[in-house]
């Protein structure tokens, strides 16, 4: 296990703290009540790969940046579209599922207990608004959270890494990056950032390439890890 000297945990939020996909597939279910499980699933497809790939546009210069509150609109009106409802108020209500997102079983318990040791920082893609909604419903408990907003664009980028670096107050090496997520890990071990990748159904699995610090099947499993420094 590599040694560790850590001031802070840095939390990504979406997929790593909250099921994403629950929440849109909730709204996906309100929207339209007589689709079947494969048919919500390819909403929910339809849902992921606009905002992928909005995102990415974002980042590579193609498009100005927008915050996450646009490209869920975005995405709720092609869903929409896909079932035939044009009603604006269905709409807005689906877009707004994306800030309605279950917690994980062991969040809340996992960030509490890390918390009597660690200042806890979220880092998400998610506008601020959107994550102060977000954060709410889930019951998340942060000491600062921040959002992608404030550099106006979207994780990979270092810019947004470094609103924590800033926040914090201390170098890049002593603060934790925790996420489900190994681009995003990648992300922030470009800024120095030490990391940590948390397994959850919906992540993005390390390649045989990665090199994180700690690999944890939950928060209790890190918590339990991070208690050993």
């Amino acid at each position: 296990m590599p040694e560790l000297d850590i001031d802070a945990v840095v939390f990504d939020v979406l997929g790593t703290l909250v099921d994403e996909p629950a929440g849109i597939r909730t709204g996906i279910r309100m929207l339209d009540p007589l689709l079947d499980d494969s048919g919500i699933e390819r909403l929910l497809s339809l849902w992921q790969r606009h905002i992928d790939r909005e995102q990415r546009r974002i980042l590579g210069g193609d498009r100005p940046y927008l915050p996450s509150d646009f490209l869920d609109l975005e995405a709720a009106r092609l869903v929409a579209e896909a079932v035939g409802v044009d009603e604006p108020d269905a709409v807005e209500a689906l877009a707004r599922s994306g800030r309605r997102l279950p917690p994980w079983p062991d969040t809340v318990a996992g960030l509490a207990r890390l918390a009597e040791r660690f200042p806890l920082i979220g880092l998400s893609n998610a506008s601020r608004t959107a994550l102060l909604e977000l954060n709410a419903h889930a019951g998340l408990r942060w000491h600062q959270a921040l959002s992608a907003e404030e550099a106006r664009t979207y994780k990979p980028d270092p810019a947004v890494y470094q609103l924590a670096v800033t926040v914090s107050g201390r170098p890049a090496e002593r603060l934790l990056m925790v996420a489900a997520h190994a681009w995003d890990l990648r992300g922030a071990q470009r800024l120095g950032l030490r990391t940590a990748y948390v397994a959850r159904p919906v992540g993005d699995p390390p390649t045989s390439a990665d090199r994180f610090d700690l690999h944890a099947d939950g928060l209790a499993d890190l918590a339990d890890q991070l208690a050993d420094f």
